[in-house]
């Protein structure tokens, strides 16, 4: 067991003090704290755009047009203030290249129906031309409904959105804005589990290769038994994970923590970050450790298959095909997440840590098909483990051009001479 703990300590460290580690970690850490301070950062190098800068002028047939258009304008963000030009088309075009208006638009009539173009230095920034184009059509609606000579009254009925509201018979059902919330949370966390499981899964896999690479492993072998080697490594990576894993949660609660006021509202209440349930956290922990433990094992066994690091991605290949599928089934899953499809895989063991904990998040599974799941999984994991075990013990001697799947086979073979 002393020994067990040694080569623990030793992949630990050895992966803690690696340089793609530090600078994985420190870019990461990086790009958690400017999210958190995302709307700081902008102000910082952009500011805030002033009034004189959201200025519109408006040039050619306006009359009865302005106000109507300001009305609209002023419910929405960012505020656009319209300003009446006396110029020619010229003149508002140099006015605009002078920085004293963001753009300028020429409105004509046909029939009485405004139509109008915008004009700028750069359209690519459609955010003003698109809500003065809906404003327009709101305008011609309503001169439209005019000429009509229909009631407004009648016509704001006819406008008005329909009153449609969704309600789910089952009691323990969640409510549409628990779903929407849930929805963002989930998806959240399933690309925290993907990432995880494939990141750390390649560290195990490059850890037995590289060791085996440089002949290491043959002291190894003399001084501890495989199975103990394939499991120090398995847990010596799941403790730098989890020590990562805790320090980008500790240093981006305290960034949130920071700027808590202008992380309201908007993206922040969409992914369900203010109202988080605790039993999710408990389910995500759950299924993020057996699926890291179900894929670790079996990065660990196709790791010991090859020889030279640079064969390690092409053996691992399709266990990441895998990863890929359970989350493309996943994103599929959470617009429907009741749908028999996303129900079945929800119980193979490959794609259970995801589909399992999105139904969960999404849907008021029972107790029991959450319990059935977690069981085949732990049983699938030991089953790994024991052939893992095995293969891994025949593996770690296998040298040469180890890039294939057959040589399972010889490893197996290996490992019974033992």
């Amino acid at each position: 067991m002393n020994k067990f703990f040694i080569m623990l300590a030793h992949t630990y460290m050895n992966r803690l003090k690696s340089k793609s580690f530090l600078i994985t970690t420190g870019v990461t850490l990086l790009l958690i704290i400017g999210l958190a301070n995302f709307e700081t950062i902008t102000e910082r190098f952009t500011g805030k755009e002033s009034e004189d800068n959201q200025k519109v002028a408006v040039i050619g047939e306006q009359e009865g047009l302005l106000g109507p258009l300001q009305g609209y304008l002023d419910n929405q963000e960012p505020s656009i203030e319209l300003a009446a030009f006396e110029g020619t088309k010229k003149e508002a075009e140099q006015a605009v290249q002078a920085g004293e208006y963001t753009a300028f638009i020429e409105i004509n009539k046909s029939d009485g129906i405004p139509r109008a173009t915008y004009y700028a230095n750069q359209i690519a920034n459609t955010s003003i031309s698109n809500q003065i184009r809906e404003a327009l059509q709101q305008v011609k609606v309503m001169i439209a409904a005019e000429q009509a000579e229909i009631d407004p009254e009648v016509f704001q009925q006819i406008s008005a959105p329909v009153n449609f509201e969704t309600v789910a018979l089952e009691e323990n059902a969640k409510t549409e804005e628990e779903l929407s919330e849930a929805r963002g949370l989930v998806y959240v966390m399933l690309f925290i589990m993907y990432f995880a499981v494939i990141m750390y899964g390649n560290m195990i896999a490059m850890e037995v290769a590289t060791e085996k690479s440089s002949r290491v492993m043959e002291i190894l072998i003399s001084s501890a038994s495989p199975v103990a080697q394939m499991f120090a490594k398995i847990f010596g990576i799941a403790l730098l994970g989890l020590s990562q894993i805790t320090l980008f949660m500790v240093v981006g609660y305290q960034a949130v923590k920071m700027n808590q006021d202008t992380l309201t509202g908007g993206v922040f209440d969409y992914f369900g970050l203010n109202n988080l349930e605790i039993s999710l956290f408990v389910y995500l922990i759950v299924f993020f450790i057996l699926g890291y433990l179900l894929y670790a094992t079996l990065a660990a066994m196709l790791g010991s298959l090859v020889s030279r690091i640079e064969d390690a991605q092409q053996l691992i290949a399709p266990m990441t095909l895998v990863i890929v599928a359970a989350f493309m089934i996943a994103m599929f899953g959470l617009n429907a997440p009741d749908s028999g499809f996303v129900t079945v895989t929800s119980y193979i063991p490959f794609f259970t840590p995801m589909l399992m904990f999105l139904r969960v998040g999404m849907l008021d599974v029972p107790i029991w098909e959450v319990g059935l799941s977690i069981g085949i999984l732990i049983a699938t994991i030991v089953l790994l483990a024991v052939i893992g075990a095995r293969i891994y013990s025949g593996g770690v001697l296998l040298y040469g051009n180890s890039s294939s799947l057959k040589d399972i086979k010889a490893a197996l073979q290996l490992s019974k001479k033992e």
